[in-house]
């Protein structure tokens, strides 16, 4: 059996629990509940902190672990990182307070900065010649600079209204994150078999995300336009309706595509456009 650890509460926790969920993986989570094993497929899941779950996988106590890059990152272990996942993404931001005359990077020369992240900041601070004091703080780090702890911070930013709301202002993005897989570099054979089978179904659940299905009729002397106006996985399906002269056309189109791919479909004589959502994509 798999060992699967995921932060046991918050954003990452949810997206985590959601992708499991996507990848028709079935299990019972109570509240406070530590650990769960699935009904349908031999994993078992630890909830725990997230700054611990990098040193869970590298000993060894679970196999594989979902965490931010900013914590893999932090935490410099000896594991394998197996997948970007593409959710609850943040960057890792330098704050201030909002009345400062801020000009740029050396500015900070000389100033204390209070963080949960000193690894990074210091990296970040030494590839741009700077000298700062790193304050190593846990929680409510934005705090710091109004109890006269440190002229700055540096935190996980999402929207910013944190930074807003204590009087802050970002002024430097030093690491963009986004949920990622990692494993211990020590699974058997009977567990990595296992691991390539949930990675099978991860990939075609990401895969699918951001896509849409169109189906359209268009007349058959538009098909070769309109089909070259449509990626597809491979290229889109063409099928001949009842009505002389007509087809349908299907085809698989980016989120961020979407819209200028639409456009162009109507100007060269698609009708009757049908937009899908996808659940899984196989390759």
């Amino acid at each position: 059996m798999l060992r699967l650890a995921i932060q046991k509460k918050g954003r990452l926790s949810d997206d985590s629990l959601k992708l499991i969920k996507e990848c028709g993986i079935n299990f019972s989570k109570g509240g406070g509940t530590l650990k769960a094993t699935a009904y349908n497929f031999p994993i078992e899941f630890l909830f725990l902190r997230d700054d611990d779950i990098p040193g869970y996988v590298e000993d060894g106590v679970a196999d594989i672990g979902i965490v931010g890059q900013n914590v893999e990152q932090e935490h410099v272990t000896d594991t394998n990182s197996l997948l970007e996942l593409g959710f609850s993404k943040c960057r890792l931001s330098i704050g201030v307070p909002r009345e400062m005359d801020y000009q740029g990077i050396q500015d900070l020369d000389g100033k204390d900065i209070a963080t949960s992240y000193p690894n990074l900041l210091g990296k970040f601070l030494k590839e741009k010649g700077v000298s700062a004091k790193i304050h190593e703080i846990s929680g409510s780090v934005e705090i710091a600079p109004g109890i006269g702890l440190a002229d700055g911070v540096c935190d996980i930013v999402s929207s910013g209204s944190t930074l807003i709301s204590n009087g802050l202002k970002e002024v430097e993005k030093i690491f963009f994150s986004q949920a990622v897989l990692i494993g211990s570099k020590n699974l058997s054979a009977e567990k990595q078999e296992i691991l390539e089978k949930l990675l099978f179904r991860i990939n075609a659940v990401l895969a699918a995300r951001n896509t849409k299905y169109i189906k359209l009729n268009a007349p058959n002397d538009s098909i070769e336009k309109i089909t070259s106006l449509l990626p597809g996985v491979k290229s889109p399906s063409v099928s001949p309706l009842a009505k002389e002269g007509w087809s349908s056309i299907g085809s698989v189109v980016k989120e961020n595509e979407f819209w200028e791919v639409i456009e162009n479909l109507r100007d060269a004589g698609a009708e009757g456009i049908l937009v899908l959502p996808i659940e899984k994509i196989i390759h």
